[in-house]
């Protein structure tokens, strides 16, 4: 057996790490000095305008026809928000937009994950056909006006389903969840049909326990839009009883911009016109960004499994 010097095997090794190693080292710690520069500059860029609305919510309307009010609110006050949330309307209106979103994701998530589930299957006959109907959907619709008589035509004007139906299955959400759907191991449901579980079995108790990610990803998407929605009830609701609270926001809004412009109005409403528009934002993003921390652990993770092929 040929004897090995110490030195000489100690030198081999660090050689290479003294000469390639290094340098890649530096490389590294170079681009995560400029990576995060980049990302402290975009994150930045994000927040300042959403910080800024927060300050002139609550900033009086003097400082704000003057420009002074940036990150910090000047004038400190809460008339607006004493004049919008003492109103009951408001309440009613925010109630309503809790139920729309509610129910509204419940079957979204439902129609989704039983649509995306069925066109994953390879073997599916008239598999083409479902996903060419769904495509369709995204380039081509029916319009404004022939959507509006039909459901009008359905009786579903002023009714939470005129919210609902028409937006319960998104295309870029059901493209997604397929996609997450195929990636799953065939081996796992075929050893589940083995042991005698059905086809709803080896949904309800395999596929989704394991779809968790993609689950809170299509959740996320679908709350937010129905959240924000406000052309589907100001289309279709003629009672102010039923709006949700985006209708009930934007009404203010309008009536403010409009006695600004008449000149009409006490300190009071001329503060309200000054600052509604950041405490509308304010008001209406608030609870997403309390819901959203929650769930942010898969919302990556959702995404890229749904949309990368592997």
């Amino acid at each position: 057996m040929v004897a090995l010097d110490p030195a000489t095997f100690a030198d081999k090794i660090t050689a290479p790490r003294t000469r390639t190693g290094l340098r890649d080292s530096r490389s590294s710690r170079v681009f995560q000095v400029f990576n995060t520069i980049v990302l402290l500059l975009i994150v930045a860029a994000t927040l300042y305008p959403f910080v800024n609305i927060v300050a002139q919510s609550f900033s009086s309307e003097t400082y704000i026809r003057t420009g002074q009010v940036n990150l910090v609110p000047r004038g400190f006050n809460l008339t607006t928000y004493q004049l919008v949330m003492s109103d009951s309307v408001f309440w009613t209106s925010y109630r309503n937009t809790v139920v729309y979103t509610v129910v509204a994701t419940v079957i979204a998530i439902v129609l989704t994950t039983c649509y995306a589930y069925v066109i994953s299957k390879r073997g599916l006959r008239g598999r083409g056909l479902l996903i060419g109907i769904a495509v369709f959907t995204m380039f081509f619709n029916g319009g404004l006006i022939p959507n509006y008589v039909l459901i009008s035509g359905l009786g579903l004007k002023n009714t939470l389903w005129a919210i609902v139906l028409p937006n319960a299955i998104s295309v870029f959400n059901l493209l997604v969840m397929k996609s997450f759907f195929e990636n799953m191991p065939v081996e796992l449901e075929e050893a589940a049909q083995i042991d005698g579980l059905s086809t709803y079995g080896v949904l309800l108790r395999i596929v989704l326990p394991l779809s968790k990610a993609v689950l809170a990803t299509m959740v996320l998407f679908y709350a937010v839009s129905f959240w924000n929605s406000w052309f589907a009830a100001f289309l279709y609701m003629d009672k102010a009883e039923l709006f949700p609270v985006t209708i009930y926001l934007r009404n203010l809004i309008s009536g403010a911009s409009s006695a600004m412009s008449t000149g009409a109005g006490t300190s009071d409403l001329a503060q309200t016109a000054a600052n509604i528009k950041s405490v509308t934002m304010v008001l209406t993003v608030l609870p997403i960004l309390c819901i959203y921390p929650f769930i942010q652990k898969y919302f990556v993770s959702g995404v890229m499994l749904g949309s990368v092929k592997q």
